[in-house]
């Protein structure tokens, strides 16, 4: 097991302990894979999401349910792609799932680790700690030749238990404040290329939230393994851009997914003055009443 979090539970798990707790009774393993593609013709979207459920009945992490992000933890009525849900139906969603205050969650996610640890994310914010990352997700499970199952699985229904942090997460409003606030750091999680405004956006707009420091979610994980970067590599990432002296942080990417591995990251290394700007550039970049800058 890796390093814990400041709270005392481990943020991140490997692999082999994943494959000797499998069977935990207090354990809930959820797959949390979702893909994005171009979207089709002239379809005003950003992408088209495809659930990761197809590919999750194909082999899984035996005893793992999956979890959908899309249809079943996000509020569908804004208009905006992955919105946190309300809280009732976030409440909902993880009892019938079988997530209660004596359960211990495992998050996974294929190719990337952002859909586990947007979840992960979400669980935080709304007073659940004992949930982990695999480390390496599903792409480590299989490189290490651990046992896959193609069952359904399902958990006991449970009661969740929430003690909301509205604190995690920013909306606009305290987002276009920052922009002139030195104590407060805007990071943007997304790739150079976008952050500078040189590739083509899929939200609107090109560019970036003005006064925000690029640091590309994709720096913290190694490609050939799909794992975490160290800590100690970590750190001095976010020293490099000033993290440390800031007194608030807002993170944001392009729908609030690739950010959570950033705001992950901080978790680990100790910050508690993070937040999660949700609406990201899917929010931000038509709205034109909002600034923008390229560069």
């Amino acid at each position: 097991m890796s390093q814990t979090s400041t709270q005392g539970y481990p943020c991140l798990v490997q692999a082999d302990w994943l494959s000797a707790h499998l069977l935990d009774p207090r354990l809930r393993i959820f797959d949390c894979t979702a893909y994005l593609h171009p979207a089709e013709g002239d379809a005003d979207a950003p992408y088209r999401v495809e659930s990761g459920f197809a590919a999750y009945q194909r082999g899984h992490i035996p005893g793992a349910g999956f979890l959908d992000l899309k249809a079943e933890l996000s509020d569908l009525s804004t208009g905006l792609r992955f919105m946190r849900p309300l809280l009732p139906q976030f409440v909902r969603a993880m009892s019938r799932h079988g997530v209660g205050p004596e359960t211990r969650v495992v998050l996974y996610s294929r190719d990337r680790p952002m859909w586990a640890t947007r979840i992960w994310w979400m669980l935080r914010a709304f007073g659940f700690d004992n949930a982990t990352v695999l480390d390496g997700g599903w792409n480590q499970w299989l490189l290490q030749k651990h046992s896959v199952s193609t069952a359904d699985c399902t958990y006991p229904a449970a009661t969740f238990v929430p003690q909301p942090r509205p604190e995690l997460f920013a909306d606009k409003q305290a987002v276009l404040e920052a922009i002139n606030d030195d104590r407060i750091l805007l990071i943007n999680a997304l790739n150079p290329s976008y952050h500078l405004g040189n590739a083509p956006s899929r939200y609107g707009r090109p560019g970036r939230i003005p006064s925000s420091i690029n640091l590309y979610a994709g720096e913290s994980i190694d490609p050939k393994t799909h794992t975490f970067v160290s800590l100690l590599e970590a750190k001095k990432m976010f020293d490099a851009i000033g993290a440390p002296d800031a007194d608030r942080i807002f993170v944001y990417c392009g729908s609030g997914i690739s950010a959570t591995i950033n705001l992950f990251m901080m978790h680990r290394l100790g910050y508690n003055n993070i937040a999660l700007y949700d609406g990201s550039m899917n929010e931000w970049a038509p709205d034109e009443s909002l600034p923008i800058e390229i560069g």
